[in-house]
């Protein structure tokens, strides 16, 4: 599957506004955001997570072109996405740092959105940032900060919010070379440093920067040394109190170390057994502007099982729910096709995976069902195009369905992301047979309606995987879609491979008259 880096999962929206005026509301109105593009059943799933209603939160919509709004001038279209599915529950409180939780959140960590969000310019509020299902968290964290400026009624600094993203990118880039934890930890530690000290001169920061690399064990690029000191030098440059910082960037570092030493805590202030006792817990309470952390008042039974898990108050969650996800040097896979899982932006699970984010031969070209060794350098190309057409036509990505159907091409119909997958695994397992097969096995039918015996073929597995003559299995991946959606979906595929061939149904119909003629 085509290469897509882990920042379009890691690249939240911290520089967003909500649009308009933003009322002022009370200090402890909390907000909830809601991804445009869930079902009502799903939306109504998160609520049940979330353990709260429209009686108790305001409801924002979230949608795709609020991200491509605030974040098109930052990070490719692509990488954006077309589909906003994650949601956010936030509290701003009065003190306590803040303090982040997620669910189903494949790239972000809860400590990753507390630190970014200190530099947009944050200091106290509960975040709880979750998906019903598996994504990249994009539109978790768009939401995350239109909804704290909608609930606390402040307009955050755009600077700060810019550099926010922009820290963001710098630790996804570093995570894929040395894990999420230590990327974190390098940005926040030098952040503690460099701003509590007041050093905006490059050199001294990049003496810092390299001293934090050293102290952890990790071994750092020139042009990733020099990337992280440009983002801290200007974050330096900017107006912070330290005092109020501190409070987070300190629990973010406890959270770290207790993680790396496997003693997990609930609370950056727990006792060193790391139990939290009653009165811990009273404690922790007391941070919360009305008495009650939302990142611990969630419902998990509510997104069913095997959810991964983050928590900036709590480093057991991540290990426990996102250990499957992120061992192994080569990323999270499918397991039976050996392929980097999908999210909701197209990335692949795993901020650690190898730069080529490809299956190695050893692991599996013999079993890969999408291996095109034995294929032409023609049919390669046409494979490369019909890979590009599915991550488009079925996932989302409008850049690569714009690259092979034109520039005003765009997906009609939406499917979640794990459908949009898998149907892309299943056409292309299609297409690289027909292609292997060159057409030289399919027998004429007085239905054809194309010239080509290659496209016939394509088009009789076409019709039987959209369920054009016959409604789709129980176990079928499209069971769930409506007949409109399954005849868009066709109609849409067999125009790629008409165009591919340079050929149309009509076109073929009409020579065949002409030819009896």
């Amino acid at each position: 599957m085509k290469k897509r880096s882990v920042i379009a999962a890691l690249l939240c929206s911290l520089c967003l506004t909500a649009g308009g005026a933003v009322p002022a509301m009370a200090d402890s109105a909390r907000v909830v955001t809601l991804g445009a593009d869930l079902t009502q059943d799903q939306k109504d799933t998160m609520m049940r997570y979330f353990k709260t209603d429209a009686s108790q939160v305001q409801i924002l919509t979230i949608t795709n072109q609020d991200e491509r709004e605030h974040l098109g001038d930052y990070i490719p279209l692509e990488q954006i996405g077309t589909r906003t599915l994650s949601c956010a529950y936030v509290k701003p409180t009065q003190s306590g740092g803040i303090k982040v939780r997620t669910a189903n959140l494949n790239y972000v960590t809860g400590n990753m959105i507390a630190n970014a969000l200190s530099t947009a310019g944050v200091t106290n509020c509960e975040a709880v940032a979750a998906c019903p299902y598996e994504v990249s968290g994009t539109g978790a964290l768009t939401g995350v900060i239109m909804a704290y400026e909608s609930a606390s009624g402040q307009k955050l600094d755009s600077t700060k919010k810019d550099l926010a993203t922009k820290e963001v990118v710098v630790t996804g880039d570093l995570a894929q070379q040395v894990g999420n934890d230590n990327a974190t930890n390098i940005i926040n530690q030098a952040k503690l440093q460099i701003i509590g000290d007041n050093i905006q001169n490059a050199d001294e920061i990049y003496n810092i920067v390299n001293n934090i690399a050293v102290q952890n064990n990790v071994t750092l690029s020139q042009e990733e040394m020099e990337t992280i000191v440009a983002l801290l030098q200007e974050i330096a440059q900017q107006s912070y109190d330290i005092e109020q910082m501190k409070e987070t960037l300190e629990n973010i570092q406890q959270n770290l170390d207790k993680e790396a030493a496997d003693d997990p805590v609930f609370d950056g202030t727990a006792q060193d057994d790391g139990v939290v006792d009653a009165e811990d817990d009273n404690l922790v309470d007391e941070d919360s502007t009305d008495g009650e952390d939302i990142t611990q008042n969630v419902d998990p039974d509510a997104l069913g099982e095997d959810i991964k898990e983050s928590s900036t108050e709590d480093p057991s969650l991540q290990e426990e729910t996102m250990g499957e996800a992120v061992e192994g040097e080569d990323g999270a896979v499918d397991e039976e096709t050996g392929i980097p899982e999908a999210t909701e932006d197209g990335t692949v699970l795993d901020g650690t995976a190898q730069d080529d984010m490809s299956v190695t031969p050893e692991e599996n070209t013999a079993e890969d069902p999408l291996n095109t060794d034995s294929l032409s350098e023609e049919a390669k190309a046409s494979f490369e195009q019909a890979k590009s057409f599915c991550k488009g036509e079925y996932e989302g990505d409008t850049a690569s369905l714009q690259s092979v159907m034109g520039e005003d091409a765009m997906a009609s119909v939406t499917i979640t992301p794990e459908v949009g997958a898998d149907l892309t695994q299943k056409v292309l397992e299609s297409y690289i047979k027909v292609l292997k097969d060159g057409g030289m096995s399919y027998v004429p039918a007085d239905t054809d309606i194309y010239l080509s015996a290659e496209l016939n073929m394509v088009n009789a597995e076409m019709r039987l995987i959209f369920s054009m003559e016959l409604d789709p299995a129980e176990d079928d991946i499209l069971v769930n879609e409506t007949p409109e959606t399954r005849q868009a979906l066709y109609s849409d595929t067999m125009k790629f491979f008409e165009n591919l061939y340079g050929e149309s149904s009509v076109s073929a119909e009409t020579t065949q008259e002409e030819v009896m003629e």
